[in-house]
């Protein structure tokens, strides 16, 4: 009786009842709403997507070069298809990498600061160097003999931005290089106040295979034993406000199955920074890492095939590789008390956008 009751006399029973009802309506007649709402939405993106492939006009990707600043920057046709043999210069290249970064204006932001830059002599490294030099720092690059032309080029640019630069070549997996590469800058500038770990040996292999004990040894060393060392080097060094950043990598973050080895170092550089941060934050230094997509300097042209060479970075959704001078800035920002005082145990990418899933 209760529910007869419920049923009958209810009024909320009632507007229930009527609910359902509703719902059931809505049902029989060609589905609910929400679903016939769905359907309509996709016949008219069918019937866009029929009109375009009718015509003949069905939307495909450009290949153009997505340019974003002041000045159009290389993309597919124009990259050279060209190898390099080992360690790779710069002044080899066919395409000059940009490093000088015209449209960027120095401020100080480093004045009177010192900096070593490892792979200082080519690449990014040079083109940290330069801007470092514009506000107000003085550097030491380090990089390995054959790299000398190179190292002296950089030299030549830093001093033009009113910079001192010392040049100290060297391998840095050795610790005592590192050891004799810090004390040498004291003795030239006084102080140590930046680090910028950047050098790095990179070398393609199909499979794991092909991946040697002797290869797999020189990149774990280069890439991991000499961000390491340089850090051990000039930690005792460094005092309150000064920051050490590390050159990490896209590949360190999604993998690459060409280069196993490269990307298991630059992973391990990312751990690393983010360890270090936390280790040396009450000493007041900071540790940051950029982590690169593909930027156009020796490093790829040394090691991917001619043919390769000419579509590197094309595949990125700005269908280029970026060039030195637009990745530098960054490192001036990190290096900055004035800018990045707060920010520490970062990995910053730059890859050229995303593509989504």
């Amino acid at each position: 009786m209760a529910r007869k009751k419920a049923a009958h006399g209810d009024p909320k029973g009632e507007r229930s009842m009527k609910a359902s009802s509703a719902t059931e309506e809505s049902t029989t007649r060609g589905g609910s709403r929400v679903g016939r709402q769905y359907r309509e939405i996709q016949q008219g993106i069918d019937a866009r997507d029929a009109a375009r492939e009718k015509k003949g006009k069905k939307e495909e990707e450009s290949e153009t070069p997505v340019q974003t600043s002041a000045r159009r920057h290389p993309g597919k046709g124009d990259l050279p298809a060209q190898h390099l043999a080992k360690p790779g210069l710069e002044a080899d290249l066919e395409l000059q990498p940009r490093y000088l970064a015209p449209q960027y204006k120095g401020s100080e932001k480093l004045k009177d600061m010192v900096a070593i830059i490892t792979g200082g002599d080519s690449g990014i490294g040079r083109a940290v160097a330069v801007l470092y030099a514009r506000e107000g720092a003085d550097v030491a690059i380090v990089y390995l003999p054959e790299e000398q032309r190179d190292a002296e080029e950089t030299q030549r640019a830093v001093e033009n931005e009113g910079g001192r630069c010392l040049l100290l070549p060297g391998d840095v997996s050795s610790f005592a290089l590192c050891e004799e590469v810090v004390e040498r800058t004291l003795q030239e500038f006084g102080r140590l106040d930046i680090l910028v770990n950047n050098a790095a040996f990179q070398e393609h292999a199909q499979s794991l295979d092909e991946i040697t004990p002797e290869h797999f040894d020189r990149t774990i060393k280069t890439n991991l034993y000499g961000y390491f060392y340089m850090a051990k080097a000039a930690l005792p060094h460094l005092k309150k406000g000064s920051a050490i950043i590390n050159t990490g990598s896209v590949t360190g973050l999604k993998g690459n199955k060409e280069l196993l080895d490269y990307s298991t170092t630059k992973g391990g550089i990312h751990a690393f920074t983010r360890s270090l941060s936390e280790n040396v934050l009450e000493r007041g230094i900071r540790v940051n890492a950029v982590a690169p997509g593909p930027v156009w300097t020796p490093l790829n042209p040394a090691d991917k095939s001619a043919k390769d060479v000419a579509e590197f970075g094309t595949q990125t959704p700005m269908k280029r590789p970026a060039q030195p001078e637009e990745l530098s800035p960054l490192y001036v920002f990190l290096a900055a008390p004035s800018c990045s005082s707060y920010i520490t145990g970062e990995v910053i990418p730059v890859i050229g956008g995303y593509s989504g899933g």
